[in-house]
């Protein structure tokens, strides 16, 4: 009922009317599991997406693909996104585990090693990295370092021709294929600080630094249970490490979720897709759409935690927390020094007040046997499949919401949101 007259009811209308509009939030989507299941698309995610996009293939609302996948190029999976969805998806919506790499400069003119599979120099070049060398590189400087599968021992020596320089620092950029040719040469790197020909030296500690993406243990896929994933492969290096030294593996770097500096890096894509589009309403809530109780929703809701603390310190610098909030050490875990100034500066500028998480039952989490509704008295019960820098906190694994599928999630954060699009 007005009861200011018809000139303010009328405004009242129409501000309401711009507000169901203009989004003043973003979508931030898992693909494994969400979108997809392996290379077979979920009938949901097709539907889900032609309610985002306008006749000229347009969003309504920013969206960021948030995957903790690192073995291609963002364009190639911007390129498979769209023959899957059936909207132009471009790179620059697409964040792979990697993503943060471009923000850590100072690694950019090391000689780096670094595993995974997919095209790894590309990849590592399109980060930034200028001397990046492979495993496989590292194999062929130094064949008699490789000799668990005995049919690839070297029958006859020859010296190589390739000379390499110091490696100043390790990154994993996801599960390599051949295991323990990796495991071996990574920890001959850690335990010659960097010269892998040379004998090991244990009081070298603490090691060069690694860098870590993806910390999934399992990830889903066309088979019936889910697959091993890069954070089982991170398990075995770190007690294999762990094993021969005594000295727990330290990482100066975790990344893809559910790292804080991952979605630090999504929310500024989102806000660049705003600014792309002149949307002057600035996005404050983030809703992160994933199947995956100890990556997507964990993730989120301690980004939220992020947000809520840096909101309520009304005045003070917002520094950026790369760094595990809540892990169980305080130690070196991405360390704000590591970050470029003008990356800093950049991720400081969140305008953001609340990431929401939205648990899709089509992947990896299984309603049947995950976490009970009364966390509170499961957290004895529950096995934590995250990884060892991060505390189980039965409050970080609680979605905000729970859905069938994305499709239904769109629906329901379109219903949150009293959004119409035109």
């Amino acid at each position: 009922m007005c009861k200011d007259g018809n000139n303010s009811c009328s405004l009242s209308f129409l501000s309401s009317l711009q507000l169901s509009i203009l989004p003043s939030f973003g979508f931030l989507f898992d693909i494994d599991g969400v979108l997809v299941r392996g290379k077979t698309p979920i009938p949901a995610a097709k539907t889900a997406f032609q309610k985002l996009v306008n006749s000229r293939g347009q969003f309504f609302v920013p969206v960021v693909f948030v995957t903790n996948a690192g073995n291609c190029l963002r364009q190639k999976k911007a390129d498979q996104l769209s023959h899957i969805l059936g909207v132009p998806i471009s790179q620059d919506q697409v964040m792979m585990s990697h993503s943060p790499l471009r923000m850590f400069k100072r690694y950019h003119e090391k000689c780096v090693l670094v595993s995974g599979q997919g095209p790894l120099l590309d990849i590592a070049q399109d980060l930034g990295f200028c001397q990046p060398i492979t495993i496989e590189t590292l194999r062929e400087k130094y064949p008699l370092l490789d000799v668990v599968d005995h049919d690839r021992r070297p029958k006859i020596l020859y010296p190589s021709a390739v000379e390499l320089p110091k490696i100043e620092a390790v990154v994993l950029f996801g599960e390599p294929v051949r295991w323990e040719t990796n495991l071996q040469l990574i920890i001959d790197v850690l335990l010659t600080s960097g010269y892998p020909g040379n004998p090991y030296h244990h009081e070298n500690y603490p090691h060069i630094p690694v860098l870590a993406c993806n910390m999934d243990l399992m990830w889903v896929a066309e088979a019936q249970s889910p697959r091993f994933g890069h954070g089982t492969f991170m398990v075995c290096l770190e007690n294999i490490y762990k094993k021969i030294t005594g000295k727990d593996l330290k990482y100066e770097a975790l990344m893809g979720k559910p790292s804080e500096l991952t979605y630090q890096y999504a929310e500024y894509l989102i806000r660049a897709q705003a600014a792309e589009r002149q949307w002057k309403q600035p996005i404050q809530t983030l809703y992160a759409v994933g199947d995956n109780l100890m990556t997507d929703v964990y993730g989120a809701n301690l980004y939220n935690r992020y947000l809520e603390e840096k909101n309520s310190r009304k005045g003070s610098k917002t520094r950026i927390q790369a760094k595990v909030a809540g892990g169980r050490r305080p130690a070196t875990l991405a360390q704000v020094d590591e970050i470029d100034n003008s990356w800093e500066s950049e991720l400081a500028s969140s305008a953001a007040t609340h990431c929401r998480s939205v648990l899709v039952c089509t992947g990896v989490y299984n309603p049947h046997t995950e976490v009970p509704s009364d966390t509170r008295e499961s957290i004895t019960d529950t096995v934590f499949h995250g990884h060892r820098d991060f505390r189980f906190d039965p409050g970080l694994v609680e979605p905000d919401h729970i859905v069938p599928d994305v499709d239904a999630a769109v629906d329901l954060i379109f219903q949150l949101e009293n959004f119409a699009p035109s």
